[in-house]
């Protein structure tokens, strides 16, 4: 059975590779749960001085990533897959907001093993590249970041989280903030505690301290509830696919 390989074209390589080997993440490499590659842009480029960013036409500030480096990138990788489907996959502030659903859809894809990320710099890329060689543009939120490297990175790891494997235990992922649902609307996790039962007259809900596993689950779902109200009450208008 293949494993998703994250493909990462770049601009600064060392950003991901430290990441994607580090904690949770590493030991899931280790174990062969996923794999990745690192692609420097600049190895794509022809100019002299390996430029791979210009003016944009119309004028304007900052610089643009051009589109033949990033084509070359795009299709090099392609041709070296195995499986001939991948996912090109390039973040933007004006992409579609990334979410549990999507993350897991993509996680236990059957037929999407190969999921090429570019990271994106400077004022953006040539817009010829988002039409006809990127498959999806996704943001995390409404605000603006230096690069596309946390966004890539972010998508990965929740995404290597959704494996068998990853984490100690096989229900964790699925009672983690949006993967918990209750009628048809993701939900925040419930309140963790831990041992003192009791700091400085701060105690640990009785509830807890019980035993009984079915009123337990029961009082974690009420505070899910509790919590995606008070934090985000804009869950509870949504299904599981992140629409209205």
């Amino acid at each position: 059975m293949s494993v998703p390989t994250f493909h990462f074209v770049t601009l600064f390589p060392e950003t991901i590779q430290i990441w994607m080997t580090t904690s949770i993440l590493g030991r899931a490499h280790k174990a062969g749960l996923f794999d990745f590659k690192i692609y420097q842009l600049r190895d794509y480029s022809t100019a002299k001085h390996l430029n791979v960013d210009d003016v944009a036409y119309g004028g304007g500030g900052g610089m643009v990533l051009q589109l033949e480096p990033l084509v070359r990138a795009v299709e090099s990788i392609q041709e070296n897959l195995k499986a001939k489907t991948s996912q090109v996959i390039y973040f933007s502030p004006a992409g579609q907001r990334l979410n549990h659903t999507l993350v897991h859809k993509w996680a236990t894809s059957t037929t999407i093993t190969d999921f090429i990320f570019i990271c994106g710099h400077y004022e953006g890329v040539d817009q010829r590249f988002i039409d006809h060689w990127v498959d999806a543009e996704i943001s995390l939120g409404d605000f603006v970041i230096t690069g596309g490297e946390l966004p890539a990175l972010a998508t990965a790891d929740a995404m290597i989280r959704q494996l068998e494997g990853t984490l100690g235990s096989n229900t964790t992922a699925e009672t983690e903030s949006f993967a918990l649902t209750s009628e048809d609307s993701p939900l925040l996790e419930y309140p963790h505690y831990t041992r003192p039962s009791e700091y400085r007259g701060l105690k640990v809900p009785d509830i807890l301290l019980s035993g009984n596993h079915a009123a337990i689950e029961a009082w974690r779902l009420q505070e899910a509830k509790k919590r995606t109200m008070e934090k985000r009450p804009d869950l509870l208008k949504l299904s599981p696919s992140g629409t209205t």
